[in-house]
């Protein structure tokens, strides 16, 4: 008798699109440590706001063409022949102030790494370098926070440092894309079934506080 084959259940934002699902797979809620895909999230989350994911994800390779291979130093010297460069660029999200943004923070971004030597260094003491879990997977993704205290203090100390368009919900997105957190519901095949408390034995105060609102929107960033 042949073996019945079981379906891949996948987070419901996922659908049916080949670029979601890879994306679902292989991407999200995946720990990430290299600074040039830290810097490719970061803009592109920036580029999203307002806009669904899978726009930006269709557009990701024209993105990386568009903006250097995501050379943070090259884009930090970006001048205004190339904002207008991009402002005509059909394959990216023509906005300006996101273009005008993405350079600033390249900027910001290479004074993070003078300053701790990495920005995964940075960024990942916001969670004692260790992916957050949920006490229980979530049943369903509305049930998914789109902020969280951790994203609020990333924020906050961003912006402090000059970064823009890096709103609490925007860092969570980011949070959930480099694996800051797992955030796969339950029955997802990528849900994590490890307690948070086994990946890190010393929390820190914030990752030990409930998130404060939740998502509304169809599909992560």
């Amino acid at each position: 008798m042949p073996k019945t084959i079981r379906p891949i259940v996948r987070c419901p934002w996922a659908g049916t699109d080949p670029i979601y699902r890879a994306y679902h797979d292989n991407e999200w809620g995946v720990p990430v440590h290299r600074d040039k895909k830290l810097f490719e999230f970061l803009i592109l989350e920036g580029f999203q706001a307002g806009l669904s994911w899978i726009t930006i994800l269709k557009r990701r390779e024209l993105f990386r063409v568009a903006f250097d291979n995501w050379d943070w130093r090259v884009i930090a010297a970006y001048k205004g022949a190339d904002v207008s460069r991009l402002m005509g660029d059909a394959g990216i999200i023509r906005n300006r102030l996101k273009i005008v943004s993405a350079i600033n923070n390249a900027k910001r971004f290479e004074e993070i790494r003078k300053e701790f030597g990495t920005f995964s260094r940075y960024m990942w003491r916001f969670t004692d370098n260790a992916t957050v879990l949920p006490e229980k997977p979530y049943a369903s993704w509305k049930d998914v926070p789109c902020t969280s205290p951790i994203s609020d203090a990333m924020s906050a100390d961003l912006r402090k440092r000059g970064f823009t368009f890096a709103g609490s919900v925007i860092c969570y997105s980011h949070m959930q894309a480099v694996g800051m957190v797992n955030d796969h519901v339950r029955g997802c095949f990528r849900c994590p079934v490890t307690p948070s408390s086994i990946l890190s034995p010393s929390p820190s105060p914030l990752r030990s506080q409930s998130s404060r609102s939740f998502r509304s929107l169809a599909a992560p960033g």
